[in-house]
This record gives C-alpha cells, structure tokens and sequence, in this order.
C-alpha cells in the first residue's frame, strides 16, 4: 500500500503528556486520542526544542532549531529577537503548495506578530495571539449566526500578586456558554469546513491537502463550561509529587517563577480542583478532536490521511510548585505527546528520542518530497514503520526567556539530564531515582563521572549545530581538553 499523502495536523497548547490515557492516566477520558494511538505510533520520548509556544511552533514550521531561526521569545514578551520568521528561511508551506497541495489552517498561530497563514498563501484566517480569541470579530459573528450566548465567565480564580498590587494571574473559571458555543468547537467547525472542501477536490481532481487544527488549551486560563469544569472529582486527583519542591540546590530564578506565579497561593484542596478543571479543558479538546476524526471516516478519508497529533510543549499545573512554563527544563514542559497515525503502518510504540522538528521533514516524506535545506530534524516515517535500526539516545533542548532574556540548554538519555545555566547553579538530574527531578546532583562526588560526560556530550552538540551557547562552554564548562582551538574565530593568530 502506497503511503497516503493528505495530513490531517492536530496540535494543542501546554498540553501534559501524562493527562492522555494513551499516556498512562487511567482517569482522564481522551477516547479520540487514546484511539489514535492504539491505531498508530505513539511516541513515548517525544520533546519540544524549547518550551515556549512561537519559538516551538517557528521550528516546526522552518524545521529550524530555535537559536537559528530567531524567534527566541513569543512577541507579546519580546525582548529584542526576531518578530517573523525570515524570508530566507524554508517553511512549511512552500513545497506543499508547489506540489499542489490544498494547504489550510485553522486556530492558534503564533508564529511571529503579523504574519498569518494567509501571508503564506494557506487557507485559513489569521487569529493573532497566544489566547483563545473570545472577541476577534469571526468568532463572536460565529455566535451570532447560530444563536450563541457571548462570552461570560463567573467564578474566576485568580492567584495573588507577590508585591501587593491586587490579584495575579487568571488561573480558571467557569464559562457561561454550552460547549457548542465554545472557541473550541468554533475551531473544529472551521476545520470541517475546510476538511469537506479538500475531500471534494481530492475525490474530483487527486489533489492532496494538509489541514491543521490549532487549538488554543488546555493552556491556562481554563476557562470552561460546567460540564468539563465538574468533570473530575478533585478528591480523586493526586497531587503532583514534585509538589513537594523545595527549590534547595537550584537556580533562584524557580523559586522567583513560583512567586511571580503565586502557586503557594493555593492550598493542597485549590490544586486538587484545578488540576481537575485541566483534565476537564483535555477532555473538552479531545471530545472535537472526535468530531474531526469522524469526520474525517464518513468522508471516506480515513484510509487516506495521515493523522498527526502533538502539542507546542507541557504545563507544570502546579509541579515543582510552578505554573505555565518558564526557565525551568523540566519533564512537564519538555515532553509533549506525540502520536502519527500513517494508514497502512502498523500500530507501535516507538522508544526513541525525537523533536517537534522532526515532524517538519516528516510531513515532506509523505508528500513524496525532500527535506528542505537546512533542516535540523529527521523524517519519522522509519520509525513509524518499523524500519529504523538505530535512533536518537539522547536531545537537546534551548530556552531563551520568556519575561525576561534567560539562556538555558539542556541534554538528556535514557537515564540522565543536565541543565546547563549559564548564570547560575548548573542542574543534574538521575531520571531512574528520581523521576520527579527533586534532587539536583550535580556536585555529588559520585555523580562526577556522569557529570563530565554529559556536559562534554553538551558541549559538542552545541558545536555541531553551531549554537554559540557553547562559547561560554568553551571557558566555563568542565569539559577537559575538548576547547574550541578558535572559539573566538582569531584565538589561534594572536600571539601569546
């Protein structure tokens, strides 16, 4: 059976692995999902380069890690980076279009400030922002045509400013809407239009689309109907046991974030109950990402198209006494879900390491086309069917701030992560004792050995890619004789 060349592209956003039953959760009802993968690859090693939504969402669409395209930062904090991808660059669109595919996307972008899906010939409409739009023009006339209450919420909950200002940052609440009127279904109801339109010019003319669906949660604030919003009983939710953080060892800038945050705000019973309204938020997403998928089958596609899911990167809802994301590497925000579900593969679990940017150069494969040049990531589809001997036994990963600049890498296998900052406390973790990531080892003498290996293995990835992180490497990092002989580019012409 040939491979099918439509793609059917479905991401959310702050999205925890651990809240999909595929996952392992054994409370949170994903049936949609959860159907997916038993029909597909699920990818149990599957990572974000860099936790923060434009920089993540910027390298899956270039196939560029971050610190090469530019777009360190979302644009709403931007400290100074690049605010679009730049014309040199390779995106996604191009050779899909020069192919002949119909290209369409609906929901969250956040690739760049002005610079939609339209700027790249794609069908769809530019909804700017990193939130749900509950007041851009299209959604709130949505409304109006089918006889939807607007947007209203009740009950919000709002943490509280550390400096006494009033309140912090809205958390959760209750909206006054059936979930026919949410922005969720709005989007679903978008992409099926679109969907209807590609499978008629695909079943008249053979030409291939691929469509995607951005939803904008379960990312904070949850703001939901009642039905998901009492979904889940929160004296049956377990607390997260990073929760116990005591930030002893770490760098300050978490227990800044915890603040900034305000998680100690909420008491043990607050947490229970909006970890609860979170796992209502992934049910709600997963209950129109059911819609799709029917859709998708009564149509007569299923056999045809290539379904993808994954998210930009995870949420700490409360682990490590944190909240949102931020400049902290840990395994909430840095591994997402990934499933690919290729008609005619067999289902599998796949082992290996792998990135969102890899999906770049897999959607390429599928069209029957080259990667673009330069690409970073590496098509899936070998590992998806089972052919690939060897993978990745370790990632990468970047951050460059989010509020304010903050430079971290970080490099993890199957065992180990080290997190390399360059301002402060250096971070080792033993992933196989202490999976929670509670305790920082990284000036335990019996942890020297795996200390020095990681960090040299750091230092020359960071090399290889060109990532000038590794100059500071080159003179601060316990990396032996490994140093760059030109690190400075003239080091090796000035006399001593």
């Amino acid at each position: 059976m040939s491979t099918p060349r439509n793609v059917l592209f479905l991401m959310t956003d702050q999205h925890r692995t651990d809240t999909l039953g595929c996952y392992g959760n054994p409370s949170v009802r994903t049936p949609a999902l959860d159907g997916l993968a038993a029909e597909g690859a699920r990818f149990d090693r599957f990572y974000t380069p860099t936790a923060i939504c434009t920089p993540a969402r910027a390298s899956l669409f270039t196939g560029l890690h971050p610190f090469r395209h530019g777009l360190l930062v979302n644009p709403e904090r931007n400290g100074g980076a690049r605010d679009e991808v730049a014309d040199e660059h390779p995106v996604l669109p191009g050779p899909l279009l020069e192919a002949g595919y119909n290209m369409g996307h609906v929901g969250k972008w956040h690739i760049g400030r002005n610079r939609g899906p339209e700027f790249y010939a794609m069908d769809g409409e530019h909804l700017p922002g990193a939130l749900n739009p509950f007041h851009h023009p299209s959604y709130e006339r949505w409304l109006k045509e089918n006889g939807h209450p607007p947007f209203a919420v009740r009950e919000a909950v709002f943490g509280k400013a550390p400096n006494d200002s009033g309140r912090g940052h809205l958390i959760a609440g209750r909206l006054q809407q059936p979930v026919e009127a949410t922005v969720e279904t709005f989007l679903a109801d978008r992409t099926i239009e679109l969907l209807e339109r590609y499978a008629r010019d695909f079943r008249d003319g053979g030409k291939p689309f691929m469509l995607s669906c951005h939803w904008y949660g379960p990312h904070l604030p949850y703001l939901i109907p009642d039905h998901y919003y009492d979904m889940y009983d929160p004296s049956l939710v377990p607390l997260p046991a990073s929760m116990a953080e005591t930030f002893h060892g770490k760098p300050e800038v978490q227990r800044r974030y915890a603040e900034y945050w305000s998680a100690d705000h909420f008491d043990a019973d607050a947490w229970r109950k909006l970890i609860a309204v979170y796992w209502g938020y992934v049910t709600m997403i997963d209950d129109q990402i059911g819609r799709l998928l029917t859709r998708l089958r009564e149509l007569d596609l299923w056999d045809e198209t290539t379904v993808v899911f994954t998210a930009d990167h995870g949420e700490f809802t409360g682990s490590h006494r944190l909240n949102d994301k931020g400049p902290a590497m840990y395994e909430d925000i840095y591994r997402i879900p990934g499933i690919v579900r290729v008609p005619g593969a067999a289902p599998r679990v796949v082992d290996d390491f792998v990135t969102l940017i890899d999906l770049n150069p897999t959607i390429l494969e599928l069209a029957g086309l080259p990667p673009r040049s330069p690409c970073d990531g590496e098509s899936l589809l070998p590992l998806i069917r089972g052919e690939a001997a060897d993978g990745r036994d370790q990632v990468v990963t970047e951050f460059h701030g989010h509020h304010f600049p903050y430079s971290q890498r970080m490099i993890r296998d199957r065992r180990h992560k080290f997190v390399f900052n360059p301002e402060s406390v250096h971070e080792l973790y033993d992933l196989q004792s202490d999976p929670h990531e509670l305790n920082n080892v990284y000036t335990v003498p019996a942890y020297a050995e795996v200390r020095r290996d990681l960090t040299l293995r750091l230092y020359r990835e960071l090399q290889r890619r060109g990532d000038p992180a590794y100059t500071w490497m080159s003179y601060m990092a316990d990396i032996g004789g490994d140093r760059a002989a030109d690190v400075d580019g003239v080091a090796d012409e000035v006399a001593p």
